[in-house]
């Protein structure tokens, strides 16, 4: 098989498991990773609440791939900007598209576009330390809603219940710090549509809700219903059983009378945001299981008094410049990984991976699996691939400094993370984030 130069568009867990199974799959292979950001990982690093170091261990075994010989990164380097389509094809033999999922999906309801709806995603981007979001949020609603049943409904729910200082052991940047120190939030409603045994919660993701021992966990009776498919459900997948065993402690357990408190409401539907010129309330529908997972209105209504409303209802991908896009179904048009035009046809060395192939489901190691059929997908399609117009590999690199932009490379991305852990070390912690994209740009091109 011919050597290839493939390029992957975004460095998270998508895009670097398709650079690691392609590399070992094919030993003439070399792949540059090509990310917007001057530090790489995706929602690894931007998208986990900083109080959870045990998810982010990932990072170093993403670390260890991107140390390999035959693959480079090249980070802030942004597709559509920086790069065109034609450009990456005079470079390379193919292209992977991995670039996730950021836009928080719409929620269809009246009321929601009032000052105080807010989207999760721009929330966890603001408490991640993004470099592209604002430095400020609002926090200063006493009653909360979260609407979804997900782990991201979760860490929303934990993030604005658990007090500012219990952050002060992670990564969390000075300017996120001082924003949850000033949050006045004391309730804290998480609000889903079906019941206990259909929520997408992971157990340690449940469990750590009640770690604080300033937050209490408030399952409320009413909607915690299990029907026969849902005893199925249970007896049947270990996770599922793990999560309802989890709610019933909550929901059988006193209150301590803790200062803040994270009330979980089952088989309520989002109906409309209440409020005139702010958010002042949310009206839901009593729900009841069907008997197959689905559930139905029941035409009771509830109005629940919040100052604050955050929209958990999965995230969106983004439509890339010069790329057909399922706008309905939030991903680009593909065949297991090879990309489809508007009529169906394969576009040839185009490929994509990730939750903008499949959508934002699944757990990251749903990542690998999906990484690998692609992967073998491309490999299938070798014989038929164009050769690039200019094969040095450094001529990307002298494309993009002719375009004057300041590439970051891996060892940029150590000097990055090096920094990083010695502000973090400086006060007794593992690291701290650093935020702005000049400073980052900053501290990635510094040389002692």
């Amino acid at each position: 098989m011919r050597d290839l130069r493939v390029a992957v568009i975004g460095a998270g867990p998508a895009g670097i498991y398709a650079a690691d199974i392609l590399t070992k799959e094919h030993e003439g292979a070399s792949v540059d990773i090509i990310e917007r950001l001057p530090a790489p990982f995706g929602l690894v690093r931007y998208g986990v609440a900083p109080d959870h170091p045990r998810i982010k261990e990932i990072i170093k075994a993403l670390n260890r791939v991107m140390g390999r010989e035959r693959i480079r990164f090249l980070g802030n380097v942004e597709y559509g900007t920086d790069l065109k389509l034609d450009d990456l094809r005079r470079h390379y033999d193919a292209v992977i598209f991995a670039t996730g999922a950021m836009a928080d999906r719409a929620l269809d309801i009246p009321g929601v576009e009032l000052p105080g709806s807010h989207g999760a995603a721009d929330f966890v981007s603001w408490y991640a330390g993004h470099p592209d979001v604002p430095r400020d949020w609002p926090l200063d609603a006493r009653e909360v809603a979260i609407v979804g049943a997900g782990n991201v409904a979760l860490d929303v729910a934990r993030m604005l219940a658990k007090p500012a200082d219990e952050q002060l052991t992670t990564e969390v940047a000075d300017n996120v710090y001082q924003g949850l120190k000033a949050n006045q939030a004391t309730d804290v409603h998480v609000f889903a549509r079906r019941g206990p045994a259909q929520i997408k919660f992971t157990p340690m993701e449940l469990r750590e809700l009640s770690h604080s021992p300033s937050v209490d966990v408030i399952v409320h009776p009413e909607g915690f219903d299990i029907d026969e498919a849902s005893q199925k459900a249970i007896s049947r997948n270990k996770g599922t059983r793990l999560v309802v065993d989890t709610l019933l402690k909550y929901l059988e357990a006193e209150p301590t009378g803790a200062e803040h408190r994270i009330h979980i409401h089952l088989c309520q539907s989002p109906v409309s945001v209440l409020g005139n010129d702010r958010v002042e309330g949310i009206r839901t529908e009593r729900t009841e299981l069907q008997g197959d997972g689905t559930v139905r209105g029941t035409g009771e209504f509830i109005d629940t008094p919040v100052q604050a409303i955050y929209r958990a209802v999965g995230y969106l991908s983004s439509h890339l410049p010069g790329l057909p896009f399922d706008h309905h179904a939030g991903v680009m048009g593909n065949d297991a990984g090879r990309v489809l035009d508007l009529d169906g046809a394969q576009i040839p060395g185009v490929y994509v991976t990730g939750w903008i192939k499949r959508g934002p489901v699944g757990l990251i190691g749903h990542t690998k699996s999906d990484a690998a059929e692609t992967i073998a997908n491309l490999l299938a399609d070798v014989a038929n691939l164009r050769r690039p117009e200019i094969e040095d590999p450094d001529a990307i690199l002298e494309h993009l400094a002719g375009r004057q932009i300041t590439v970051i490379d891996a060892d940029g991305w150590g000097r990055l993370d090096a920094y990083e852990r010695e502000i973090g070390e400086q006060q007794g912690r593992e690291r701290i984030k650093v935020i702005p994209r000049e400073d980052m740009v900053r501290a990635s091109t510094h040389r002692d």
